[in-house]
């Protein structure tokens, strides 16, 4: 799975230019977080046509890149993301990120993003879904 994420100037417009840009060219929004960090705003967007979605947002003020990450189905309990958290840890592998993408209850989807994602699949091969 690939996410867009964009970093620009925090100021207001921001989100309304990005999901109109995407909405104008089709393009399904399926998960998105939005933070404010210092004076620059934050944007990771899951999309359900990466490549188009790539295309659309060139043509604004808004640089996306594209970053793979690895969707990983763990119990939702606590403790689940902690020995996730301690299997890169043990493996050396600093986590970029790491979001819950969906809960059902009993399970949950979390998107992790490594600086090598052929080392974070065999971390968690047994936790892969998709």
């Amino acid at each position: 799975m690939k996410q867009l994420h964009i970093v620009t100037e925090d100021k207001p417009g921001v989100l309304a230019g990005i999901t109109e840009a995407l909405a104008n060219a089709g393009i399904n929004i399926e998960n998105c977080t939005a933070e404010q960090v210092g004076g620059s705003a934050v944007i990771i967007l899951d999309v359900d046509r990466y490549d188009d979605a790539l295309r659309a947002l060139a043509h604004t003020p808004y640089n996306a890149i594209s970053e793979d990450v690895v969707l990983v189905r763990v119990a939702d309990r606590p403790g689940a993301l902690a020995e996730i958290a301690r299997r890169f840890h043990i493996a050396g592998i600093n986590v970029r990120s790491l979001r819950l993408v969906s809960r059902s209850g009993t399970h949950a989807v979390a998107a992790i993003s490594t600086e090598c994602i052929d080392d974070a699949r065999a971390v968690v091969g047994d936790l892969i879904i998709g």
